[in-house]
């Protein structure tokens, strides 16, 4: 039987997905750290290198979840390194090794939200808004989403999924909303754009038992709801300014879609039938 490999198995998503997936699947886990689940097969080591990789030589995989990266704030080389060719290089060695369905973690940060500068041109932000970043994190995971794009070109028959997560936090935590009197500040659409870590992990589990669907696909996965107090057009302007005139409210001016989302998660749904069900507010 086939088996569902797990990167960064070790950590916050890592570890509560693998305990999820083993019961139904047969898990592989790679990661730096020991994996704390029972019944799985781990492998400890870095994704980036080869000799780590070969020990996975002979072990039959075909559908993959790539939760390891360096995160926010990293060194701009660092996402370079492990994000993008860290990612290739992983890729590539379970393509040539007969891996079919590969499920990545990107993120909601790569348009560029981590600077204060940033302005969305749209919003609800869509699934494939360019990457505007200034600071290294985003772009790196632009270029991982290329990687896959150009091996998507190579191999058509493949299933390639990119997760555009949100920050995701545990499921006891209890939130505090934004408010249209709060500064803007660095990361200010990721205060408005979290996840509990359960829908998270629903949404990872519905990527991997999704029907294959050959080509490449880009998905927001955030809350149902906007982190805020008051309505997303309200905390927009107080943040943008004049910035805000050229952006397209129209969609939270509908009665009951005020605090909707800040990202458009409608395709998600439609293609792998997530729905995340936990608010934030």
């Amino acid at each position: 039987m086939s088996a569902v490999l797990v990167t960064g198995s070790s950590g916050f998503i890592g570890q509560a997905l693998t305990a999820r997936l083993k019961d139904d699947h047969e898990v592989v886990c790679l990661s730096r750290a020991e994996t704390p689940v029972e019944g799985v097969t781990t492998f400890r080591g870095d994704f980036t290198r080869p000799d780590v990789l070969s020990r996975l030589d002979g072990v039959p995989i075909d559908t993959v979840v790539h939760l390891a990266a360096v995160t926010g704030g990293c060194l701009e080389e660092d996402g370079i390194r492990v994000n993008v060719s860290g990612t290739h290089a992983l890729l590539r060695y379970l393509i040539d090794r007969g891996g079919c369905k590969f499920v990545l973690a990107s993120s909601i940060a790569l348009i560029g939200i981590q600077n204060r500068l940033f302005r969305p041109l749209q919003v609800p932000i869509p699934d494939e808004h360019p990457c505007l970043d200034r600071d290294g994190y985003g772009l790196s995971k632009y270029l991982m989403e290329e990687v896959t794009r150009y091996l998507a070109r190579q191999n058509p028959e493949l299933d390639i999924v990119n997760i555009r997560l949100a920050a995701i936090v545990r499921d006891e935590v209890r939130l505090d909303p934004v408010s249209a009197g709060d500064p803007l500040r660095d990361w200010a659409l990721a205060s408005l754009s979290r996840m509990y870590l359960g829908d998270a992990v629903e949404c990872f589990v519905r990527a991997v038992e999704s029907p294959f669907k050959a080509g490449l696909r880009i998905m927001n996965a955030v809350a149902p709801t906007a982190c805020t107090h008051d309505p997303v057009p309200e905390v927009l302007k107080a943040w943008y300014g004049v910035d805000a005139d050229r952006l397209d409210f129209s969609h939270y001016e509908r009665p009951g879609h005020e605090r909707d989302p800040v990202y458009d998660i409608r395709r998600i749904e439609a293609e792998i039938g997530f729905v995340p069900q936990r608010p934030t507010v």
